[in-house]
């Protein structure tokens, strides 16, 4: 990760979410997704290749960013 948190706006997505359903909601709360990415210290590429389906987030900073995108659930919250 980039770096930790800057603004209090920026929250993970509700979890379960698939690529399409967290692409919907960036365009519904008209948040921009490299905004929402520096705000969550992620990788703005990343996001964006998990969004894409280029990545599937198993390991590292891709699996970080798919949690916080709710494509996958959360290991601590369990």
């Amino acid at each position: 990760m980039k770096g930790n948190r800057k603004s209090p706006s920026a929250a993970p997505l509700p979890y379960p979410q698939t690529p399409t359903s967290a692409n919907e909601w960036f365009i519904r709360h008209g948040v921009c997704k490299t905004h929402w990415a520096r705000d969550m210290g992620l990788d703005r590429m990343v996001v964006v290749d998990l969004l894409r389906g280029r990545l599937k987030g198993l390991r590292g900073h891709a699996h970080e960013a798919a949690v916080a995108l709710g494509l996958k659930a959360d290991p601590k919250a369990a």
